[in-house]
């Protein structure tokens, strides 16, 4: 098979069916329940400071980039763009269990995405440049090569003064522990969620972030050490994801998607490496080999990247509400529970969905770039003014003949009378479809107790044959940067969301009449009204530091 035809049997083979879910273990085996985090021994950490409390920026102030004022680039601000996108957000215990939140979302609050660094010389940090992995635990980096001065010089020549690397990496065993065969689905997802927080706290600094698109898989494994094999020994492997810029405020796009010179990564791979990455389950049950026959198939060559689309038309306006940037990042949670009850205005609701389309110029899609791929296909159940019913969000208006072509010729395909001109959705059909949501969901109530919830459809064989069999991660990656702006909009409006991973493939493609894989269902998300459990006991994220 060709490579992209591997990503196609992968996706096909890990589908959930009514009489089948995809191959899992079937129970949590708790003696193998990995660490979730990764630690490098013999590289000595260096803590960083905590953000102090501020309400600036305005969190909608974020989709503007022109109102927040960029911070110099320093340990200080370096310290507040990790706090404000990978560390963590709270502690939960209940009884004698205590567990860690992150300020990125993850598929059973097992994160399988590692953040790293790649920096020269910053005022406040300790010794020379260097790459640098970010321990959330501890808020803190541990270096694990230097990088020269004139070696920086030549690896990031054409970016702007201050420019730096942001990268993740994905650890499949973290989310194969639970959910098996599907896992490398959820990893990608994961990743999509990491760059999209990492993208919001960068506006937060009043920086951008940019998709390295030309590097290779290869490039990335040699600048962040994940292909040195002698410091994994006996541990878990990570995989690469994607290394992004970090700049001022300044367009660089281009130069960001040439990537970095391979020669000099090669130069800094050679350097004096320090630490041994710590093995995070004692043994596993089983290696889930379609995963790495995947992972195998889908990585990622040199590319050229595609070419974003323009804009349809200009944003709704921003609404008239002074939230705070932190509060909403940092209080951001996953809802288990919906009380069936609270609706949204619709004004909330359009404000959402015109927050999802890619536009360019637009926090967070100038991270990812390129034209979208994924559509939302959406179970409205409590939204004022607008009937409950099935709807669409087509993300490109452009593309709304091939997505109805494929569809089921029944449909509607009309526009709510409420909905603002600028805003590409249309009902499908009227009536109540909350059992529906619960029943393609896994029979997960969550999906109909909300105000709604939806599945992000992607056009899905076209790309994977045009650009190859690593586009597979980059489409799940697109959902999660829908999923994460769902996340803040919905703690915006006073609701809360949640990620639903578990869902019935084939019978949501039923549901729209989708016949082969022209379109595939790739991720659920759901948003309502909050059920909390009392039971849990919050707890600050870290220690209070002098």
């Amino acid at each position: 098979m060709e490579p992209w035809e591997v990503a196609a049997f992968y996706h096909e083979r890990t589908k959930h069916h009514y009489n089948r879910y995809a191959r899992s273990l079937g129970y949590l085996d708790w003696a193998t329940q990995p660490d979730p985090f990764r630690r490098f021994s013999g590289a000595p950490p260096i803590p960083l400071r905590l953000a102090a409390a501020t309400k600036l920026p305005a969190y909608d102030d974020l989709f503007e980039l022109a109102q927040t004022a960029a911070r110099p680039i320093d340990i200080e601000s370096i310290s507040d763009f990790l706090q404000f996108s990978l560390a963590l957000s709270a502690w939960k215990e209940y009884r004698a269990s205590r567990w860690a939140l992150r300020i990125n979302p993850s598929s059973g609050n097992l994160h399988p995405t590692e953040g790293y660094l790649v920096v020269g010389g910053v005022e406040g940090l300790v010794g020379t440049g260097g790459v640098y992995h970010y321990a959330p635990k501890e808020h803190a980096l541990e270096q694990r090569t230097e990088i020269r001065p004139e070696v920086w010089q030549r690896l990031m020549g054409a970016f702007p003064a201050g420019t730096f690397v942001a990268g993740l990496s994905s650890i499949h065993w973290r989310e194969a522990w639970k959910y098996g065969e599907r896992a490398y689905r959820y990893c990608q997802h994961d990743a999509g969620h990491a760059l999209a927080a990492l993208s919001f706290s960068a506006a937060v600094q009043g920086w951008r972030v940019f998709m390295m698109d030309g590097i290779s898989d290869e490039g990335i494994a040699a600048l962040l050490g994940l292909d040195r094999a002698q410091d994994y020994i006996g541990a878990e492997r990570e995989h690469a994801d994607f290394l992004v810029a970090v700049v001022p405020r300044d367009d660089v796009r281009g130069r960001a998607a040439a990537g970095l010179p391979y020669d000099v990564i090669t130069e800094v791979a050679a350097g004096r490496w320090t630490g041994m990455a710590n093995a995070l389950s004692g043994e596993h049950v089983t290696d889930w080999e379609i995963i790495d026959v995947a992972a195998d198939a889908c990585r990622k060559p040199a590319t050229q990247p595609t070419p974003a689309d323009a804009p349809d038309a200009a944003p709704l306006p921003a609404p008239n509400r002074r939230l705070s940037a932190r509060q909403v990042i940092f209080q951001r949670r996953s809802a288990v529970d919906f009380d069936g009850r609270t609706g949204l205005a619709a004004e909330q609701f359009y404000l959402m969905l015109d927050r999802v389309l890619p536009r360019p110029g637009r926090v967070p899609w100038d991270a990812l770039g390129g034209p979208p791929f994924v559509h939302l296909a959406i179970f409205v159940h409590l939204v004022t003014g607008l009937d409950p019913g099935l709807y669409i969000l087509v993300r490109a208006d452009a593309q709304r003949p091939g997505l109805a072509h494929s569809m089921n010729a029944g449909f509607l395909w009309q526009r709510p009378e409420s909905c603002p001109r600028s805003l590409p959705f249309y009902v499908l059909r009227r009536g109540d479809v909350r059992s529906l949501a619960t029943q393609v969901s896994c029979g997960q109530a969550i999906a109909g107790d909300g105000a709604f919830s939806c599945g992000m459809i992607a056009e899905f064989q076209s790309p994977l044959r045009r650009f190859g069999a690593w586009f597979y991660r980059r489409l799940f990656w697109e959902t999660g940067l829908i999923g994460q702006v769902l996340y803040l909009e919905a703690e915006a409006a006073g609701v809360r969301a949640t990620g639903i991973g578990c869902f019935f493939d084939d019978p949501m493609h039923d549901v729209l009449g989708l016949k082969d894989a022209t379109y595939q269902s790739l991720y659920h998300f759901t948003v309502g009204g909050p059920v909390e459990d009392h039971r849990l006991t919050t707890l600050p994220p870290y220690p209070a530091r002098s």
